[in-house]
């Protein structure tokens, strides 16, 4: 391919994307190779020996140039604050050949470089305009018909594109999740919305491809494979040599992805389409018929920068930018246009301006639409709740039979055994969400024939088969993933992470990618799931910090998020219907904080006296969302508001505090730690003499801070109050644990300060 003459030095100065935009333009113009005195049939060979053929190539060029387009509109337009992004595809608009030889029903998880891609995919169904909703997308438009104009996304539902936003790998743990869905649901006879033999696609870049998140799913992948069950992804390293101004090692990708056994590796040119078709082509064909985890190494590269902030020419020298905008692939592929003999010079300047028109002209369209102009129009998908429909849900019982079977009888039904501790009246409720919806799975580490470390899961997997209850590796961040991928193919996942510690690391997968992914898809995608923790402090004989953890904050910081967490069984049975439902009507994202030193608990006052041990409820009752338990009803010399551990912890101390100073104490159960029912806690606080906040989360970081400003902005702030509420400290091993978490003492002596 003949190289563009090196640029001279009074245009070192000049916005780099106009120099490609210019280099295009003189290459063709320019253009000296041979050229084939007939031009090839639709069907034939582009070039000799090549897999692609000229109907397909001309098409690959066509989305090519919208990809570039797209990419030079976004530059000029963005200063005039008519677009507002700007990290283009220039350099991998080769990706194209990805979408063209994938299905449109194969869910794809793209990089942010993907314009070449997502133009080609909308040829897969008709009707559909790349150019205009692109546009709309980089205007954030409310029309944009991916995000709603919430952000620019690569996102498509009828396309199956299920929107990423700053794909810094974080979305490759789903994408397997998503592979390893479609083999399950043949496994528990569930009906997939796309095709059996559908493949998963990620995309992503080779700096991308260290990071923690993307090894954990390379491994995790691997490991499936090892064990020769299915995992059809294919993971699409789009190398461009680059990390935004870290470059990566040359070779480095293949060497390090070449040999990995049970991944396997295939190598193609994006930067030439008639070379590199086939080898896409192969990978894909080979991901799609062993159903084995694929890893595409395409050859890219990035001209332009990484955005249109990033000015490579203060930090890259004149001849290096020279030689990487030398190995631009629309060069190539205008090269093979004129070699073949398919398109004419003036045919290919032709469509090249026609293209810029068609995308001016969409960005100018796209700035005229409405843009979201309310914080309820930013906010309307991001946590959808349908309180009729999700009560008349949660109260649907599963059908006697199933209940029947499931427990191994009618005599065994959970409610005509004696009451029982936590623990017990959990795994019942387990029990009958399984029977309630066959599409239920429930994975996590050491859940199946164990039944978890507490026994919580335990006769799962016996009732209801491996298939549906089972282990995973010892991966948080994967058993997200899993919990991603099941819930994008229809199912109802229940993962349980063992510890709220364990949780930590692998946090972005709710905050960054579940939670988000409603809000970013403007709810045309949802990851139903209720991810269930065993959590917080006040276990006795072991565990310290990590298996002690009260770091509640972190989750009550994800928009859109449900956390419950119950203090007793029959309160753990109707929230875990409630959670369900709320996955199932309205796609929520839910967390259920299990605390873990209640969970055997059978007494509350004295030994023997069976008072924290409850009946199970009905199978047709449920919990509102945000309903609080109210212990002395009327009781209003003092409040106490907690949860979790704190409850029957309050209830001992208020028998206390009655008996000390003669009044009579209230103790509200919040239940619902996210969203808060600012409306119950203000409606419990107005007839207080007193309040008491017990909290054993950290003093800078629990939920007392939202309790405290609902009951302040209601206007009962002047009243005494006090907050007795963990220290701002880990936990230590044995005894010294209970020094920083709140006491029955703690409580009392915080209410005689008031």
């Amino acid at each position: 391919m003949a190289v563009p003459n090196p640029i001279p030095a009074r245009m070192k100065g000049l916005n780099r994307a106009e120099i490609c935009d210019v280099n295009f333009q003189e290459f063709v113009r320019d253009f000296g190779g041979g050229t084939a005195r007939t031009a090839p049939a639709p069907g034939d060979a582009i070039l000799p020996g090549s897999a692609l053929d000229a109907r397909g190539f001309r098409e690959l060029f066509e989305s090519q140039l919208v990809s570039r387009h797209l990419d030079l509109m976004a530059r000029v337009l963005r200063v005039q604050n008519k677009v507002f992004y700007t990290i283009g595809s220039s350099g991998h608009e080769g990706n194209a050949m990805v979408a063209r030889l994938a299905r449109h029903t194969d869910p794809a998880f793209l990089h942010y470089r993907s314009g070449g891609f997502m133009a080609e995919r909308f040829r897969k169904l008709p009707g559909m305009d790349p150019i205009m909703d692109s546009a709309l997308s980089f205007a954030a438009s409310k029309d944009d018909p991916a995000s709603g104009g919430r952000h620019k996304v690569w996102g498509s539902k009828p396309l199956w594109v299920l929107p990423q936003t700053s794909t810094i790998a974080s979305h490759l743990p789903k994408a397997f999740g998503t592979a390893v869905a479609i083999e399950q649901a043949r496994r528990i006879g569930h009906a997939l919305p796309i095709p059996d033999d559908s493949i998963a696609i990620c995309s992503f870049g080779d700096a991308s491809s260290n990071h923690a998140t993307a090894q954990t799913a390379f491994n995790a992948a691997a490991w499936t494979a090892y064990q020769g069950l299915p995992a059809p992804v294919l993971f699409v390293c789009e190398d461009n040599g680059i990390g935004i101004s870290v470059k990566t090692p040359d070779g480095w990708v293949g060497r390090n992805f070449r040999d990995r056994a049970d991944l396997d590796y295939f190598h193609a040119d994006g930067l030439d389409l008639a070379s590199g078709y086939g080898d896409v082509q192969r990978a894909i064909e080979h991901c799609r018929s062993t159903r084995r985890p694929t890893f595409l190494h395409l050859r890219t590269t990035r001209i332009m920068g990484h955005a249109g902030t990033d000015f490579e020419i203060e930090w890259r020298s004149i001849e290096e930018l020279c030689a990487v905008e030398a190995t631009d692939p629309l060069l190539r592929s205008a090269a093979i246009a004129l070699e073949s003999g398919l398109m004419s010079k003036d045919e290919i300047l032709a469509l090249y301006e026609d293209t810029r028109k068609k995308c001016f002209a969409a960005a100018e369209d796209a700035d005229r639409r409405p843009r979201l102009s309310s914080l309820e129009d930013v906010m309307k998908p991001l946590a959808p709740y349908t309180p009729d429909a999700v009560r008349a849900e949660a109260e649907r019982a599963p059908s006697a039979e199933a209940r029947a079977k499931a427990f191994g009888g009618e005599a065994k039904l959970p409610e005509k055994q004696p009451a029982k501790h936590l623990a017990i009246q959990i795994n019942q409720a387990l029990h009958d969400l399984f029977a309630k919806y066959p599409e239920t799975l429930l994975f996590g580490e050491d859940v199946a024939q164990k039944g978890g470390v507490y026994t919580v899961t335990k006769g799962l997997q016996k009732a209801f088969g491996p298939r549906r209850v089972f282990n995973t590796l010892l991966d948080e961040t994967i058993i997200l993933g899993l919990a991603q991928g099941y819930a994008n193919m229809g199912m109802l996942p229940l993962p349980e992470i063992q510890y709220l510690a364990y949780l930590h690391n692998a946090a972005d997968q709710i905050r960054g990618e579940a939670a988000s992914l409603q809000f970013f898809s403007n709810d045309q995608y949802r990851n139903p799931m209720v991810v269930r923790i065993a959590s917080l402090g006040y276990q006795r004989g072991f565990g310290g910090h990590f298996h002690n953890d009260n770091s509640i904050t972190a989750l009550r910081d994800i928009p859109g998020l449900v956390v419950g967490c119950p203090s007793r069984g029959d309160d753990a049975a109707t929230m875990l219907r409630t959670l369900a439902a709320l996955a199932k009507v309205d796609g929520r994202v839910c967390a259920f904080l299990e605390p873990i030193a209640l969970y055997m608990t059978k007494d509350l006052y004295e030994p023997g006296d069976g008072g924290w041990l409850t009946g199970y409820p009905a199978p047709d009752q449920a919990m509102t969302l945000g309903e609080g338990r109210v212990y002395g009803e009327g009781n209003d010399d003092l409040v106490i508001f907690t949860f979790g551990n704190g409850v029957p912890m309050s209830l001992r101390a208020a028998r206390t505090i009655e008996r000390e100073h003669g009044w009579k104490v209230r103790v509200c159960d919040l239940r619902w730690l996210v969203p808060l029912n600012e409306a119950w806690i203000r409606a419990q606080a107005a007839s207080a003499k007193r309040i008491l906040i017990v909290d054993e989360g950290r003093r800078s970081a629990g939920v007392g801070e939202g309790i405290i400003t609902a009951v302040v902005e209601g206007g009962y702030g002047a009243r005494p109050f006090r907050r007795v509420v963990g220290a701002d400290t880990f936990t230590p091993l044995a005894g010294a644990a209970f020094l920083v978490i709140p006491s029955e003492d703690d409580i009392v002596a915080a209410a005689g300060t008031l």
